[in-house]
């Protein structure tokens, strides 16, 4: 069914889609009114429970958001920094508890505070000036430190568009199977968790029968801890949109699509403005260039879904399905897109790009180590002396990382939560072990994943952290394969009687639960969710002992 779904939402293409149209309807109160829900389901061709059962899932789009004036992110970093009890205290003293909800996670890990208002994002400080805010008088003075140990890919001065796009006029002149070659010369793999190699995703899509065919970015990633996504696109955005017309023009592409968190409204304005400029200049349209290549982008606003990362769900949210996991094959390569062929990377991937056009695919493979080749964003949290964004050579120790870079530690810590919440949790002992790299990671049992880093400090009850990422995983949970679905929802329910007292755990039947979810899992939210609780119980068996038979 879900394959018919995909034609009709395909029938009016990108500019008047559904899910953006439901969006748009929800903006003024919080939900879309029942009377314009019924005139979009009669207008795209669907039943009444497909759009119902898009609208109750997104959180900026169901009927409970009806009402919201302002959210406090409830991430993973600002949880275990403690600031956010202060900060719903303060939006209490101005606006009714009803007005109150939540969002997950703002970006702004690194001085945490944080909170959304009127399309605005707060952090830090900006708590203490909330009457100034309500009145317009005041925008965010977030900051936080960017620097880079090795190359700069990623992190390299912009030299403004002209210079900039010389990159891409160049490839312009070139084959797509002659950039396709550097591209696979390069080793790219996928930024976003998997690590996958790009150029097989590329030369699949462009193997594909279809004159009609999609690049999309996937800037839906919300890992609570990571925001090196929402540094490249308001602080670097024109590498991530060189990345995709590159994409484009070598997967034969005319259609760019950006599907970026509703959590960050300064990356939807940023990147629509870095378009506009693009537009302005030539550099995006028909026959760009005298090249004969067209090329154009479509940014969406997602609307709250954590399960929009992975690439099927996110896929099926443009269309206005609801955000399921699809069963593969067909991959998205074959059949993405309102069943169209379609690559979807990450930004950070994309980004990477320019830079290997520029300088050649060997002159990025010389960077790193075995299958890791290139340079990674960190994101070091609030816990740190230095926090921000830090690009490093793959291959690069950790502890280089945690002390050279971010200046070490303000509180003792116990534990790093590398990856975001599907990534694995290091046990402050580890760190001299590891080499940021997708090897070093696997070898020893973790997951770098979108190399984000929440710190545990040594405070922090490690069973309230678990229970966090069950209860995680339960609300973001797509519902379509049950081992996701009740797995999650078990194991919060079995943490959450274990922290109250009087109910201990069965440690087989924990065990049991975990390899349910990691063998019947659809995608990598449920299959994923056993990792740091298996590193959790193997390195911290002393202090959650308590909690178990």
């Amino acid at each position: 069914m879900s394959k018919n779904l995909s034609y009709l939402s395909g029938r009016k293409g990108l500019d008047y889609n559904l899910f953006e149209q439901l969006g748009l309807r929800a903006r003024s109160t919080g939900t879309p009114d029942a009377e314009d829900v019924e005139h979009l389901r009669k207008e795209f061709l669907v039943g009444s429970a497909n759009v119902y059962g898009s609208v109750s899932f997104y959180d900026f789009l169901r009927e409970e958001n009806k009402g919201k004036e302002v959210y406090v992110c409830n991430g993973s970093a600002c949880m275990t920094a403690g600031t956010q009890e202060e900060v719903r205290k303060h939006l209490a003293e101005e606006f009714k508890e009803e007005a109150i909800g939540e969002m997950c996670c703002l970006g702004r890990c690194h001085e945490n505070h944080a909170f959304h208002y009127q399309g605005r994002n707060y952090s830090g400080t900006d708590i203490n000036s909330l009457a100034s805010i309500r009145k317009g008088y005041k925008n965010s003075s977030e900051s936080y430190h960017v620097a880079c140990e090795g190359t700069p890919v990623l992190t390299a001065p912009y030299p403004g568009i002209e210079e900039y796009y010389r990159v891409f006029t160049k490839c312009l002149g070139h084959s797509p199977q002659e950039l396709l070659e550097e591209l696979k010369v390069s080793g790219l793999r996928g930024r976003g968790g998997a690590g996958f190699p790009m150029s097989f995703k590329l030369a699949s899509c462009r193997d594909a029968p279809g004159d009609v065919k999609f690049i999309v970015c996937n800037a839906d990633e919300g890992d609570p801890g990571a925001f090196s996504d929402r540094y490249i696109m308001e602080q670097r955005p024109h590498s991530l949109l060189m990345g995709m017309l590159i994409a484009g023009y070598i997967t034969g592409a005319s259609h760019g699509v950006l599907y970026i968190r509703a959590e960050y409204p300064e990356s939807v304005a940023v990147i629509s403005e870095a378009i506009d400029h693009l537009v302005k200049s030539g550099l995006v349209g028909k026959n760009i260039k005298g090249s004969g290549f067209d090329f154009g982008f479509k940014v969406i606003r997602a609307q709250g879904a954590y399960i929009c990362g992975e690439e099927t769900a996110l896929l099926s949210s443009i269309e206005g399905q609801r955000p399921e996991v699809r069963v593969r094959p067909p991959f998205p390569t074959q059949q993405g897109l309102f069943n169209k062929p379609t690559v979807v990377n990450n930004v950070e991937t994309l980004a990477c790009l320019p830079y290997i056009m520029k300088n050649g695919g060997a002159a990025y493979a010389a960077i790193g180590q075995q299958k890791s080749t290139g340079t990674k964003l960190l994101s070091l949290d609030g816990y740190f002396n230095r926090p921000g964004i830090y690009e490093v050579d793959m291959g690069t120790p950790l502890s280089t990382v945690l002390h050279k870079l971010g200046g070490g530690f303000r509180v003792p810590v116990k534990a790093l939560h590398i990856g975001g919440p599907l990534g694995g949790l290091v046990p402050i002992t580890m760190v001299d072990s590891l080499t940021v790299d997708f090897e070093s990671f696997a070898a020893n049992g973790f997951l770098l994943g979108h190399a984000s880093v929440v710190c545990l400090p040594e405070t922090y009850p490690l069973v309230s952290y678990l229970r966090h990422l069950f209860q995680f995983t339960a609300h973001e949970s797509c519902g379509k394969c049950f081992p996701c679905r009740l797995g999650s929802t078990r194991g919060y329910e079995m943490l959450e009687k274990a922290i109250g007292g009087g109910y201990k755990i069965d440690r087989k039947l924990m065990d049991d639960l975990l390899e349910t979810l990691e063998a019947g899992s659809l995608c990598a939210l449920g299959g994923g969710l056993p990792l740091p609780v298996k590193n959790a119980l193997k390195y911290f068996d002393k202090e959650l002992e308590q909690y178990f038979k």
